[in-house]
């Protein structure tokens, strides 16, 4: 009975010991790849919100749209392709040389997509599904596409650049 006492003992204290140094290593590395929190682009109050998109619930004041008129986007698909398995440009690093920092958020029933307009090209800020979709995002050299799905649902927000300055239209399919 005591031979067995010991060996449950000495069990014991090797497990606890290979837990704790484990746990050590660990935090150790864990605590060395910690990130910096997403960097916030400065929204204005004449880019809060486009004509087409639907402002967020909140309980803070907002200030008012712009009153110029925008164009309402043409509803179509955007070309097939498969997606791309590389992230969108992370928030922590700084716009591109060609980016003018005229952000634009454009809502939908599938989520919301928000764009870094420049003269001859476009960014990809973030993208947010709604409760209920998922979503995708492909892009190339001339256009970004970001598709929010549910079901057989499909709404796709368009960023071309190709034959002038960035234009976005927005398609439900």
């Amino acid at each position: 009975m005591r031979r067995g006492l010991v060996h449950v003992l000495a069990w014991s204290l090797a497990t606890g010991a290979a837990v704790t140094l484990s746990w050590w290593g660990v935090h150790t590395v864990m605590a060395g790849t910690a990130y910096d929190p997403p960097r916030a682009l400065p929204i204005t109050a004449a880019d809060a919100t486009t004509q087409e998109s639907k402002p967020l619930a909140s309980s803070t004041s907002r200030p008012s749209p712009s009153k110029s008129p925008s164009k309402k986007p043409r509803r179509t698909p955007g070309p097939t392709t498969t997606p791309s398995s590389a992230p969108s440009r992370p928030a922590s690093a700084g716009p591109g040389p060609s980016a003018s920092g005229q952000v634009k958020s454009y809502g939908t029933d599938g989520g919301r997509a928000v764009f870094d307009l420049g003269k001859t090209s476009a960014t990809l800020v973030s993208a947010t599904p709604a409760s209920g979709w998922s979503m995708q995002v492909w892009k190339t050299e001339t256009w970004i596409r970001v598709e929010f799905g549910s079901g057989a649902d499909r709404v796709s927000v368009f960023c071309t650049w190709h034959d002038g300055p960035p234009r976005v239209e927005i398609g439900t399919y």
